[in-house]
């Protein structure tokens, strides 16, 4: 069965008509609803700040007020950030063919794989991306299958942007841990420690002859307890603040961080999941690299008994992540 990809459609869509199934309605059309001439400046936080009290406070208050914040200095070296993105493009440039061989399988619980679609959504319209997934971490949650052979490099260049990332992660648990009035260690131990899933994704948005009319990925907050997401240089994350959409801005060498809503659970409402969609551009390709950090599918999320009293009961409940994703995914109230 031949699916039909984005990206083929982008090649054959110079002329300026695309299909309807992408055009928004006008309340989501971001040429309409977006605030123009103003970027967001979302926290801009230097991860290797000497004054560590000053690094905690402002992750702390950027969980709680913004629900996303950027950090520099983070120290993942720019020349391994730039290979991940080389190849990862790369691969998106491969003849179709070769792509397919990493498809997603059809009726697979997995989200992994090569694809197109990823959730239903309510009005049958599409977002104008294709997409990779593949786990990157742990060692015992890996499918090699779903990881592009072509370009040769592409595994050991994501090995060590990981080696690199584990030193964030870690640090962003401590911190937001420590910010919730836990001990440091708490927070990540209450995630699944260890067996926390490092799901990646790469983002393909391919340049759009309507740009105004069409969205890259529609309105949503992210299931992961955190993400942690490497874009290229061409805008494109848009954030809700205030009842509208802004353009956030592009900061280089930037990690983007993303609350997601198991943090938002874990943490029985303290830090907000982040609202968040993407637009696209008329002349060039968007590419981005989260990568969604996420409870194991068996794994129960709710929120931390420390964080739960007479005057504060639990705002969410307790279910297995799977169950979750299952109910966000297919648009079943949870």
């Amino acid at each position: 069965m031949e699916l039909l990809r984005v990206q083929t459609i982008a090649s054959k869509s110079k002329d300026g008509a695309i299909p309807a199934m992408f055009v928004r309605s006008e309340t989501e059309q971001p040429g309409i609803t977006t605030v123009h001439g103003v970027k967001l400046e979302v926290p801009i936080i230097d991860f290797n700040n000497p004054e560590e009290g000053k690094v905690l406070s402002e992750i702390m208050e950027a969980c709680k007020e913004w629900g996303m914040f950027q950090i520099v200095n983070h120290e993942i070296p720019s020349h391994v950030i730039r290979k991940l993105q080389s190849v990862g493009k790369e691969f998106f440039e491969l003849p179709q063919e070769e792509k397919e061989l990493y498809a997603k399988p059809l009726g697979s619980d997995s989200l992994e794989g090569y694809g197109t679609k990823l959730q239903k959504e309510v009005n049958e319209k599409k977002g104008w991306v294709d997409h990779l997934f593949h786990i990157i971490w742990p060692p015992s949650s890996i499918n090699y299958h779903f990881w592009p052979k072509n370009p040769p490099s592409y595994r050991e260049t994501n090995d060590e942007y990981l080696k690199y990332l584990h030193g964030v992660v870690d640090k962003l648990f401590k911190s937001m841990s420590i910010g919730l009035g836990l001990e440091e260690h708490e927070l990540k131990k209450a995630a699944g420690g260890d067996n926390i899933i490092h799901l990646l994704k790469i983002n393909y948005y391919p340049p759009c002859p309507c740009p105004d009319l069409v969205l890259g990925v529609p309105p949503h907050t992210d299931m992961s307890y955190i993400t942690i997401l490497v874009p290229n240089e061409v805008q494109g994350l848009q954030a809700f603040r205030d009842g509208q959409w802004y353009d956030v801005k592009y900061v280089p060498n930037a990690l983007v961080i993303h609350i997601g809503d198991q943090m938002e659970i874990l943490s029985n409402g303290r830090y907000k999941a982040v609202l968040h969609r993407t637009r696209v551009s008329k002349e060039e390709t968007r590419i981005s690299w989260p990568v969604f950090l996420e409870p194991p599918p068996e794994y129960e999320v709710g929120p931390h008994p420390k964080l739960v009293n007479q005057d504060n009961p639990p705002k969410y409940k307790t279910k297995k992540y799977k169950d979750y994703a299952y109910s966000k995914l297919n648009k079943i109230p949870h």
